[in-house]
């Protein structure tokens, strides 16, 4: 029996996940698209403490401002009755046929303006809702086409406009930091900022890049044949990891978003290790929300849509009971010692030690028996048998 969610595990969800209408371009919908307030009551009685969202998915599209009112002041009372905080908001920038072409990279100025005004008028609602985050995915910001962008001019405006909404922000005084989510591709055939390590570059260059980080999702670094943990990791080492956004991906193929831990469930187990326990010397640690970003599927109606639900949070909670074991077993730890884990963490050059003195000690080139070095096992397969056991629940 999996316990319930407690706030402590910090459960939140996109109200695009559950609310989704399951229809994809193959096929028309399966089921009705749910009102936010069910989604807010449902995900409150299941144990979430945390709902997200993008604009369009409280607020239709082109609503007039009474009826954005009327709406949002319904939202507000699911959230009061409910205790449900929101943690996150976004823009949508990519449904509508005016960014076919991107919202700040698109090769039509007027639709550039228009995309800055949707977002900022997001950030003003997000700091009013008493969000931390601000998430900013570039679904359409990219091209099919080599030819179809000025990359150069493409990377200033994408710039441009982050730094415009990062001085904004500060301009009010809100609490709030910006997060890129990268993609590799779809609904673009290729997608601007990518990877982590793209968007990592690309926050580098921007004037205000300190409150901008990153928003990593599960499937998106490994549609790209990426190591999720591992790009998690370096925004971490970074101090950008920002938010994070967990599901299942099954390979290199389109963008699955299954519930979390149903596509590569190994590797699940390192991303929960690394989140609840750290690295294994100590450093930067992930504390913010656990938030799922998955679609239930189109096969399921709306009490396999709760169930889906359930199970993402049934997952992380199976795996961090698991993550814990392993960290805590002697024997793990033993097998870290052993395979050098925590020598990793010993500075290369000695507290006080310069390049000159490292070129002036024969030990470390000259007289270092290389041949007796290269024997040493390092015993990774033991260690990964021990994960893999803890994680199969077999210890």
């Amino acid at each position: 029996m999996v316990r319930k969610p407690t706030p402590e595990d910090k459960f939140s969800f996109g109200l695009w996940t559950v609310g989704w209408n399951a229809q994809d371009q193959f096929g028309s919908a399966t089921r009705a698209w749910l009102d936010p307030v069910e989604s807010v009551h449902k995900l409150a009685e299941l144990g979430a403490s945390y709902v997200t969202f993008h604009d369009d998915d409280v607020v239709p599209f082109g609503s007039s401002a009474a009826e954005r009112d009327s709406i949002l002041d319904r939202f507000k009372t699911a959230l009061d009755e409910t205790g449900i905080k929101v943690e996150m908001v976004t823009t949508n920038t990519f449904s509508h046929p005016i960014f076919k072409d991107g919202a700040f990279t698109s090769n039509d100025r007027r639709v550039r303006r228009y995309g800055l005004r949707k977002v900022l008028r997001n950030v003003d609602l997000a700091a009013e809702l008493g969000a931390d985050t601000f998430v900013m995915w570039g679904g359409r910001e990219g091209a099919e086409y080599d030819s179809a962008k000025d990359l150069n001019a493409a990377h200033d405006r994408y710039a441009e406009g982050i730094d415009s909404v990062a001085a904004y922000i500060k301009d009010k005084g809100y609490g709030l930091r910006i997060a890129i989510e990268p993609k590799p591709n779809e609904p673009r055939g290729d997608i601007l900022l990518p990877t982590v390590g793209h968007a990592l570059a690309f926050i580098a260059r921007l004037e205000h890049g300190d409150i901008v980080g990153l928003n990593p999702e599960t499937g998106h670094e490994q549609m790209a044949g990426l190591n999720y943990t591992s790009g998690i990791a370096q925004a971490l080492w970074a101090d950008k990891l920002f938010h994070i956004d967990l599901n299942g991906q099954r390979s290199i193929k389109y963008d699955q978003d299954l519930v979390f831990g149903h596509g590569d469930l190994f590797s699940a187990f390192a991303t929960v290790d690394l989140v609840e326990n750290g690295f294994p010397s100590g450093g930067p640690k992930y504390d913010g929300p656990r938030h799922f970003d998955y679609k239930p599927s189109r096969t399921e109606d709306f009490t396999g849509v709760w169930d889906s639900a359930a199970a993402n949070m049934a997952t992380y909670i199976l795996l961090k009971e698991r993550a814990q074991a392993f960290r805590a077993d002697p024997e793990v730890q033993e097998a870290l010692e052993a395979s050098g884990v925590f020598e990793l963490a010993q500075p290369t050059l000695a507290e006080g030690e310069t390049i000159q003195d490292l070129l002036n000690d024969p030990s470390a080139y000259e007289e270092l028996d290389v041949d007796a070095v290269a024997e040493r096992g390092f015993h990774f397969v033991r260690l990964n048998q021990l994960a893999l056991e803890h994680a199969l629940g077999a210890r």
